[in-house]
């Protein structure tokens, strides 16, 4: 019996999804399928995220119970169609914790996070066979910013890396160069992406995660967009009737009210 008594506990969050899905429960939550939730699924990935980037903990505490849900709601449809049950999620992520944490829960020793993830990897490649690749498990459902960074981070872990992030900044004007040169729509596609590769990988030189570098950049333009839009109505103008150059003017008038927030 579900009991606000009992709020603070993982086994109540069970119970409730359990009875939700149950004789009597919800007719939509009743409905939903593991295909279904997908979007969902990657929904309150990004709210957290967005909380994260924010640093609003009220809210990340709240997104986070929303991704927890999820998890159970997954592990609650499993479980009635015989697949797998809450208990194997959990004894699978317990599992591989103590597993890749020799230097924690064994006689292993790691002086560093370098050394963490040097043993990090060699233990999966263990798990995967010698003979698969490094970047096999790098999921490539993951937004292109994230995915070009992790391989790069990876591979970096072998050795095969710059020197400097000087040379790679060398490179970043190679390729604006070729990109200028490519001569038709493949070739310019082609040319933007190695520009974009190039771009994450100095990000990862600089200690910066490129997506939410993009994230931020993209969020600044929307609030100093809105704050010419917000404007030009206080002004009785419209923006599309302004010229090039009074846009312009506004857009440093909109970063300078703004600032950098």
């Amino acid at each position: 019996m579900v009991s606000k008594d009992n709020l603070g506990k993982f086994e109540t969050l069970v119970e409730i999804i359990a009875r939700l899905r149950g004789p009597g429960g919800c007719p939509w939550d009743r409905e939903q399928t593991h295909e279904s939730l997908r979007e969902a699924l990657l929904e309150e990935c990004y709210e957290a995220l967005e909380a994260l980037d924010e640093g609003d903990n009220q809210r990340l505490a709240e997104e986070l119970g929303d991704l927890l849900m999820q998890v159970v709601m997954h592990a609650q449809i499993a479980a009635e169609s015989g697949d797998f049950e809450l208990r194997d999620v959990l004894q699978n992520i317990n599992r591989k914790l103590i597993h890749r944490h020799p230097h924690v829960f064994g006689s292993a020793k790691a002086k560093d996070a370098r050394e963490v993830l040097a043993g990090w990897d060699s233990l999966k490649r263990k798990e995967k066979g010698e003979n698969a690749s490094l970047l096999d498990n790098v999921p490539k459902k993951l937004p292109a910013l994230s995915y070009s960074q992790e391989i790069q981070d990876r591979a970096a872990r072998t050795g095969f890396d710059w020197q400097n992030v000087e040379g790679i900044i060398d490179k970043l004007a190679e390729e604006v160069g070729e990109l200028k040169q490519a001569s038709d729509q493949p070739k310019k596609e082609r040319e933007f992406g190695d520009l974009l590769f190039t771009l994450v990988n100095i990000a990862r030189w600089l200690e910066v995660d490129s997506e939410s570098a993009l994230r931020e950049a993209s969020r600044r333009f929307l609030k100093r967009f809105s704050y010419m839009e917000e404007t030009c109505r206080g002004r009785g103008v419209s923006l599309a009737d302004l010229s090039f150059e009074e846009q312009n003017q506004l857009w440093e008038e909109a970063k300078r009210t703004i600032g950098d927030n």
